[in-house]
């Protein structure tokens, strides 16, 4: 498989992945009608959360003008990605890119069907609270990284590497 392809495969299924949690908990679990937190483990717990902005809640919008300026950046930043991955010649960056890529329009989908993006995934532990977050923020986390080890590992080996 080529690695435009296997960037693909996992945009589709992290974005297929992020919304079927986020419509399980929002239709049959009914997330939004949830009192309390449910307790999973002692460390994490499922909660809503409405996310009106980016990442860890920066840049919160309260205005249809933010929200729609989020929704066309997150589609901007998908297609800038899908380029790039279409071009890419190395599976640790495509599977990054498709990571990002899937991450981007799970959360823009959110913004247009809801207006906001439904997180509940909260870790934590004892008075320590970490962000609430959703599968497609895990996968632009985990995209960033895989881009950073290519970048700064992986890029320097193929370039000491003897050509041959």
């Amino acid at each position: 498989m080529t690695p435009a392809r296997l960037g693909f495969l996992v945009a589709v299924l992290t974005l297929a992945l992020d919304q079927a949690t986020k419509l399980w908990l929002y239709f049959v679990a009914e997330i939004t009608t949830w009192t309390e937190p449910v307790a999973l483990t002692p460390f994490m717990s499922l909660t809503l959360v409405w996310n009106r902005g980016i990442s860890y809640g920066l840049f919160q919008q309260s205005s249809e003008t933010g929200r729609w300026a989020l929704i066309v950046l997150s589609f901007a930043a998908a297609v800038g990605l899908s380029v790039w991955l279409a071009r890419s010649a190395h599976q640790v960056v495509a599977v990054g890119l498709g990571l990002l890529i899937g991450g981007a329009v799970g959360n823009a989908i959110d913004r247009l069907l809801y207006g906001a993006v439904l997180d509940f995934v909260h870790l934590h532990a004892g008075s320590f609270s970490w962000y609430v977050f959703n599968v497609a923020d895990a996968a632009i986390v985990a995209g960033v990284g895989l881009l950073l080890y290519d970048s700064f590992v992986l890029e320097r080996r193929r370039s000491a590497a003897p050509r041959g």
